[in-house]
């Protein structure tokens, strides 16, 4: 089974769209066609963008509620890997390497 890190964006989509190609996604990983990894670091970045009130702005279906139940569904599928070694420096990203760090940690095929 192919193991996968989605970035902030998808996470982003899927919360606002269920329906669209990022809650597609979300879906093939909950049914488990695919292993989705998560770190702690992405976690906490997930749940900052989609409670930020541009984003709310943005998109205002994504009240508290609604952020708080798609974190707890991720939650239940994804497999949390709670160390994630550094291994990776983009010095015109930084924030960035958390994922290619988690997708080397968790062995993962996609990004």
């Amino acid at each position: 089974m192919n193991r996968v890190v989605f970035d902030c964006m998808i996470y982003l989509q899927a919360a606002a769209n269920a329906t669209g190609s990022a809650g597609k996604c979300v879906d093939l990983a909950e049914d488990g066609k695919l292993d989705l990894y998560l770190s702690i670091a992405i976690t906490a970045e997930v749940r900052d963008v989609l409670t930020q009130p541009k984003t709310r702005k943005k998109f205002s279906a994504l009240t508290p509620e609604v952020v708080n139940r798609f974190l707890r569904r991720v939650s239940r599928f994804a497999h949390l890997v709670t160390t994630v070694p550094s291994v990776v420096s983009l010095p015109r990203d930084p924030a960035d390497a958390k994922y290619l760090d988690l997708a080397i940690a968790a062995n993962a095929m996609l990004l």
